[in-house]
């Protein structure tokens, strides 16, 4: 039998917009947070127990009386209650946060019986809220947290919680670069990349947008001195990251292909698996990639020109066999054509197709007949 989830939600702020008062006294003041009825929906369809949190400063003195309470609480539950949204357990503090009594969060007072249970995940359960005493009473009660705001909107929440989302973040720090890179490979996303050389920038957002997950690679480097210091190590702090969020590799594809042409093959007879052919004017490109944990990169190819923008195309296919290092990843890469800018975009876009492919997750055995990747 699996041990239940609980998420213990904030009210004010969370569920509900908290007005510049700080008291929801009316049914005038009650406007629900954007996305949260979606958002809980899918956490109660994936199992989730909701358990509600909340401080009511003075709660039931003259200032702010039961009854203006206890109206506005009704309606939001009842809104709630009609998406099929249901709280198991709805607990209150009414004190004054000079009391200094432990029911009012972070202290822990008023889950006391919960955290006496053993017939609950800690793991799998969660606090949320839109303040820092939510935080805290997440750590409090050995649970992790979810703080709305720019970095958790409630549809970010709900994908954390239900899609078991494939996540990663490297920091990677030299006497050369500074980089951090974070991935998500279940969602798609705008890529966000500054590396201060502009067509690698363009080039790496093929990567996250061809590749179909969410990229957030940020670097200062050295670029005053030399170009190879920042593509090697965003290559190596990418791979990293990929091969992180990527687990144990259960469920992928493990294998991709990928051509980008509008001409007939010069490269000899494709493989089956390839099933994405895209133009890029007289160039070809092919990528053929094998997550296997076995780093291992080979390049045909040769460019009529040594840079492209700011980039020299001798690091292009530097960056690839550095990213197989710490990826894990076999690449085959092949590129014939004429200008060196679409040479170049084609080597990243069927890599990031290939990648795609790879990448993508379909039940959860282990691809591999060793029962290791």
């Amino acid at each position: 039998m699996k041990a239940r989830k609980i998420l213990f939600i904030d009210r004010d702020g969370t569920l509900i917009t908290e007005p510049p008062d700080e008291q929801i006294d009316s049914f005038e003041k009650v406007a629900l947070v954007d996305g949260v009825i979606p958002a809980l929906r899918r956490c109660v369809a994936a199992g989730y127990e909701l358990v509600m949190v909340t401080n009511q400063d003075g709660l039931g003195t003259p200032s702010f009386p039961q009854a203006s309470f206890d109206g506005p609480q009704n309606l939001l539950l009842q809104i709630l209650r009609s998406q099929g949204v249901v709280f198991r357990d709805v607990l209150i503090d009414g004190s004054f946060a000079h009391e200094g009594k432990d029911t009012r969060k972070p202290g822990i007072g008023m889950l006391r019986r919960y955290l006496a249970a053993d017939d609950w995940s800690r793991a799998a359960s969660a606090v949320i809220g839109d303040r820092e005493t939510d935080v805290q009473l997440a750590a409090n009660m050995g649970l992790r947290s979810f703080r709305l705001g720019p970095d958790w909107t409630w549809d970010a929440i709900a994908h954390t919680l239900c899609d078991a989302p494939r996540t990663a973040e490297v920091e990677r720090s030299t006497k050369e670069t500074r980089i951090r890179v974070k991935v998500d490979l279940d969602r798609a996303a705008d890529t966000v990349v500054a590396t201060g050389i502009g067509f690698f920038d363009h080039m790496l957002e093929q990567i996250g947008k061809h590749g179909g997950f969410a990229l957030n690679l940020v670097c200062a480097g050295d670029g005053h001195v030399d170009e190879h210091h920042i593509v090697e190590d965003c290559a190596l702090a990418l791979g990293e990251a990929l091969r992180r969020a990527l687990g144990d590799k259960r469920g992928i594809g493990r294998y991709g292909a990928a051509v980008e042409t509008d001409q007939p093959s010069a490269l000899g007879p494709q493989p089956s698996t390839i099933d994405i052919t895209l133009p890029m004017d007289e160039t070809l490109a092919r990528a053929v990639l094998d997550l296997s944990g076995r780093p291992y990169f080979v390049f045909d190819g040769a460019f009529p020109r040594e840079r492209v923008g700011e980039l020299p195309t001798e690091l292009v296919p530097h960056f690839f066999r550095s990213l197989c290092e710490t990826l894990g990843a076999n690449l085959h890469l092949a590129v014939r054509g004429q200008n060196a800018h679409h040479m170049v975009e084609a080597c990243f876009k069927s890599t990031a197709r290939a990648l795609r492919q790879a990448l993508r997750r379909d039940g959860d055995a282990l691809p591999s007949t060793k029962g290791v990747l």
